[in-house]
């Protein structure tokens, strides 16, 4: 969840000349499956692509993550551009310890994924619905992780063996400053 005050009043402080917050407005947002639903319900396209989105859109996902009830219409008139930066951030954050080192090369998947898809996975890999509230980056993590131990173990050929050991001796030669 991210907390985000929001200028809502500024005042001018005579003693140090500048301009400051006299009164602010406090908002808890969520960047879920929950509002990415809710979001492609009203624009009926999918949220998660490359393109561009209109500045109307991105506006109306700001509304549809914000878990704090009874917000005010004219708040979300004055986010600064320090409250949009900080939830650029945080929608794009990692928000899991959990890395996959998966060492081959990925094929571009050419599937658009829109929250129904998402929900298929849930509930293909028995996730449960209460996952729809976490933010998106931990649960499609999740959803790889699930993927990936469900999957079988693939053996290694002896030349991606080779290349991943020739990385790492060059990371030691690196880290400890030696020539071989």
């Amino acid at each position: 969840m991210l907390t985000i005050q929001v200028p809502m009043v500024e005042g001018y402080n005579e003693e140090t000349s500048k301009f400051v917050v006299a009164e602010s407005f406090t908002m808890d947002l969520e960047h879920s499956l929950a509002s990415l639903s809710k979001w492609e319900e009203i624009f009926e396209k999918p949220f998660l692509t490359d393109k561009e989105k209109t500045q109307e859109e991105i506006n109306k996902y700001v509304v549809l993550m914000t878990l704090t009830p009874n917000v005010p219409p004219e708040v979300y008139g004055k986010l600064s551009k320090e409250n949009m930066d900080a939830i650029g951030k945080y929608i794009n954050a990692k928000m899991t310890g959990t890395t996959i080192n998966d060492h081959r090369p990925s094929e571009k998947n050419r599937e658009i994924v829109t929250a129904e898809i998402i929900y298929y996975w849930m509930t293909a890999l028995n996730i449960p619905f209460e996952c729809q509230y976490w933010h998106l980056n931990k649960l499609l993590m999740l959803v790889r992780v699930c993927n990936l131990k469900n999957a079988p173990q693939k053996k290694m050929t002896q030349a991606e063996i080779a290349a991943m050991n020739r990385a790492e001796n060059a990371r030691r030669r690196k880290e400890l400053g030696t020539t071989g």
